[in-house]
């Protein structure tokens, strides 16, 4: 075993492990420097307040992963909320009508990224540069002179954002379901892989992994009850990243944005559809984006200016690299999202209650992000050395 983990680890096949080793260290530094970091309290805020950027950071995997990269993810969630309340609140429309309206817009634009990115060859970073500051000045226009449109805290979508929590019986009943479907689909694979008579975990491995997740997750529940408990926002994104999880990794079209992430001129010569891979990778980040927009404004009651504000498109970027996506292509999970937003949200509220201000936090994120593009990095060098051996 010790063998296999130095292998694993010359060839930077770890995984997660160092960014979930890296979240434990940075629990255990700001709850002995401050003991209400883990609080009941403050972790159910910190959930809800990662959430919006983690759904944004979600989609920015999916980019990442075609080798292509989204600037304006942080001006397309502005303009998203935007949209929201000039619907909503100065029309009068119903709600769901702005929601939809704002994530039809995000979806728009992406297909226009991918439009002349496949159609022209401009790349993407130009692309989506012209986008951050077009999008932003569509924001302001739309949001006029005074910069903000109220919701009020009555609306559903606002109480959705800060008030509406699962009862515990139901939150229990998501867990056991979650690791029943950890242990069917571990069992089904492991069918799969000895009907092709390949190498398989034993059956007990799959089954021992399934149970720590049950426990880990009651655990969860159980601490988070001793506060708010669940919110419902966060379950929705958690339901996001296991629906993209399964595309990318249980698809055709997911195994084609690997593909092209990972070479896309061979990619291209297999036959795969590269032009609507990477059209449809765009539609899918910049929709993303406007959804995290809509969930932002409902979290501040207002669609603001500071709705996908300068630090939006670099906490998003931050958060998919930090989490494991390769900034080269190729590699990289829909859970990327999720641990990288914990680890950003984690060091962001930590310093909060230490009275640091935003200077510090901007400082240890980058020191973070750079550290994650230097581990990424050398993982790539081992693994092209590796494999030219």
């Amino acid at each position: 075993m010790a063998s296999g983990f130095a292998g694993r680890l010359r060839d930077g096949e770890l995984g997660s492990l160092p960014v979930v080793l890296g979240l434990l260290v940075i629990a255990v530094l700001f709850q002995a420097l401050n003991p209400r970091f883990l609080a009941p309290g403050n972790l159910v805020n910190l959930t809800l307040q990662a959430t919006p950027l983690g759904v944004i950071a979600l989609g920015t995997v999916v980019v990442l992963l075609v080798a292509q990269i989204d600037l304006s993810v942080g001006s397309v969630s502005g303009l998203a909320s935007a949209v929201v309340g000039v619907f909503a609140m100065r029309l009068g429309w119903p709600m769901i009508v702005g929601v939809l309206a704002a994530i039809a817009a995000g979806a728009a634009i992406g297909a226009f990224y991918g439009f002349l990115l496949t159609r022209f060859g401009v790349p993407s970073f130009l692309i989506t540069l012209a986008g951050l500051l077009a999008f932003l000045g569509v924001q302001l226009a739309l949001l006029g002179p005074s910069g903000s449109i109220n919701i009020p805290f009555t609306d559903p979508l606002v109480q959705f954002a800060n008030t509406w929590f699962l009862p515990p019986w139901v939150a229990y009943i998501i867990v056991g379901v979650a690791a029943l479907a950890v242990l069917g689909t571990g069992l089904a694979r492991r069918r799969r892989r000895m009907l092709a008579q390949l190498p398989a975990e034993h059956p007990s491995v799959t089954i021992v992994k399934a149970a720590a997740l049950l426990v880990a997750l009651c655990i969860v529940v159980w601490y988070l009850s001793l506060d708010r408990g669940t919110a419902i926002m966060p379950v929705l994104f958690l339901l996001l990243v296991v629906v993209v999880s399964y595309l990318l990794r249980r698809t055709r079209w997911g195994r084609s944005v690997f593909a092209v992430g990972g070479n896309v001129d061979a990619a291209g010569r297999a036959g795969l559809p590269v032009t609507r891979t990477l059209i449809t990778a765009f539609v899918i980040c910049s929709a993303l984006a406007a959804l995290g927009g809509v969930l932002s404004a409902a979290r501040l009651g207002s669609a603001t200016t500071l709705t996908g504000s300068a630090d939006t498109n670099l906490n998003a970027i931050a958060a998919a690299i930090i989490g494991g996506t390769s900034l080269f292509g190729g590699r990289g999970s829909a859970w990327s999202a999720v641990l990288g937003v914990l680890v950003i949200s984690a060091i962001s509220s930590g310093l909060t209650l230490l009275n640091l201000d935003a200077s510090v936090r901007y400082i240890i994120t980058g020191a973070v992000l750079l550290l994650a593009v230097i581990v990424d990095s050398l993982s790539r060098r081992s693994r092209a050395t590796h494999g030219r051996a």
